[in-house]
Parts: structure tokens; C-alpha cells; sequence
């Protein structure tokens, strides 16, 4: 089954346990991997969807962080509800450490040097770790090594 004939069938699953929450969110979703197949112009892969998956989970963790620098308790425990919803289609993150492996091989793979070389090992850890690697862990372990 395809990643997004599993949304729609977690959507229907949804209206069924009527969690109005799952519903929208996974709604919204899938309202953007519609948009998604349009602006593409042919049929969508589970990897066109992930990213699809990945944009609205950066969309509510900006959310997040605003609401929550506002002071608005309320609308941040909508977006964490919303977020907690999303990551179940993520692949599972990889830890620190993990991470910090990874960067190292990509330095060597890339052939970086310097702070300068940051963007070519960020490009490649990110590209083949999509949805996997934070980028902001990643861009603090590739400045940390490359100092």
C-alpha cells in the first residue's frame, strides 16, 4: 500500500473514531499532495508525498515556535497535536550520534575542508536522509566538525 492510500485510509479510519483532529489534519495533507500531482502534472511517489509530509510538518513546527514565543498556549497545543499526527508518517529520526556518523562520512565523501564546504555536506546528508536527519542537528555537527 502506498503512502497515500494509507492517509486516505487513516482518514476514513478517523471520521470512524470521529478524531476530528487526525481527520483535518490528514485532510489538509492530502489536500497538498493534490496540489502537489497538479503542479507536477503526473502521478505522485511515496516519495513526492513525504516531502509533501515533511513541508507540513516544518510548516507546524514554525507555527509551533511562534505561538509559543507569543505566549498563545492554545493554538501551540493544536499545532503539537497536529505535529504528533504528521510524524507517525515520517521515518523514524535518527539520534545524534547516528547523525554525527553520518556527517563524518558525508565530509569525506564530499571532500569538505572548511566552513566553506558546509552547503555540499548539508546537500548530501539531507538528500539521502530525507525525513530522517534534522537539519538544524545536522548543520550543528557539520559546523562543529568542519572548524
Amino acid at each position: 500500500m502506498s503512502l497515500l492510500e494509507t492517509l486516505s485510509a487513516d482518514v476514513k479510519t478517523a471520521m470512524f473514531a470521529k478524531d476530528t483532529r487526525t481527520r483535518d489534519t490528514l485532510r489538509m495533507l492530502l489536500a497538498g499532495t493534490k496540489n502537489l500531482k497538479i503542479e507536477l502534472g503526473r502521478e505522485l511517489q511515496d516519495e513526492d508525498v513525504q516531502a509533501c509530509v515533511l513541508r507540513a510538518v516544518k510548516t507546524r513546527k514554525d507555527s509551533l515556535e511562534q505561538y509559543e514565543g507569543a505566549g498563545r498556549e492554545d493554538l501551540a497545543s493544536i499545532e503539537r497535536e497536529e505535529l504528533a499526527v504528521l510524524e507517525k508518517y515520517l521515518p523514524k529520526a535518527l539520534t545524534e550520534v547516528e547523525l554525527r556518523a553520518i556527517v563524518v562520512d558525508a565530509i569525506a565523501a564530499v571532500g569538505a575542508e572548511s566552513k566553506r564546504d558546509m552547503g555540499k555536506v548539508m546537500k548530501h546528508v539531507l538528500a539521502t536522509h530525507q525525513g530522517a536527519a534534522d537539519g538544524k542537528i545536522v548543520s550543528r555537527i557539520t559546523g562543529e566538525l568542519l572548524s
